[in-house]
């Protein structure tokens, strides 16, 4: 699925949605002056339809020009991710970016966790769940971003929320790792989603991977590297 002014990209790990931002912006100026031409900022003017973290890799949408005014249309799509879950360990963050910290391990303790026991889990967390969003989030309390209070070592309080979870599907499971596929609402955090499984299970658990596949019905399949992108 195409449009005029939209671009889709396969973000990689270790990039920020603003790098791919300034990337295709840099690569639109260099583009306008090979041509003779110093470029408005409404000619380079480039945004993007929901952020990815960093660790994180899969399909961002970027808009071009007038098209960044649709950017709030895409934040309300749902979403299909797959990610990996290490059990019992946790992260300050909840991906591979925080303090990892050791909990309990069932094995050590004499006790099984079946893949059975990971999929009756699984099954709760279907449907309209509450969730509560990462500290290290974009999410505003009092006007100001959830994760510059937080890295400023200040008490963050973030209110939980219903969230909607379409369908959550057992990829693979083998203790301490299990992933999963799962098809969710907007403002669903599959971090929160991670630790929220770990403290289900009573290990602990954070998200090392995160790929995002769809957005509505645009996919990461149509997808290109940040590198490849040529402007016109």
């Amino acid at each position: 699925m195409k449009e005029e002014n939209i671009v889709l990209i396969d973000k990689p790990a270790s990039w920020t949605s603003f790098d791919v931002v300034a990337k295709l912006r840099g690569q639109m100026k260099h583009a306008y002056l090979e041509k003779g031409i110093r470029p408005t900022k409404r000619q380079i003017r480039v945004g993007h339809a929901g952020t990815l973290d960093p660790f994180a890799t899969g399909l961002l949408i970027i808009l071009l020009g007038n098209a960044t005014k649709k950017a709030g249309e895409f934040l309300k799509l749902d979403k299909v991710y797959e990610a990996e879950i290490i059990l019992g360990q946790t992260s300050t963050t909840g991906d591979p970016e925080g303090d990892i910290t050791p909990t309990a391990n069932p094995l050590a303790q004499g006790r099984t966790l079946s893949k059975t026991e990971v999929e009756e889990v699984l099954g709760r967390f279907t449907g309209e769940i509450r969730q509560r969003p990462p500290i290290f989030s974009a999410i505003k309390i009092n006007g100001q971003r959830a994760y510059k209070l937080a890295r400023d070592g200040k008490a963050v309080e973030v209110p939980e929320r219903m969230v909607t979870i379409h369908s959550l599907e057992l990829l693979e499971y083998e203790y301490p790792k299990l992933k999963i596929r799962t098809h969710v609402g907007s403002g669903t955090y599959i971090r929160s989603l991670a630790v929220d499984i770990g403290e289900a299970l009573g290990t602990g658990a954070y998200c090392r991977e995160l790929r995002r596949l769809q957005v509505g019905n645009w996919d990461v399949t149509d997808a290109i590297q940040p590198t490849d992108f040529a402007a016109k």
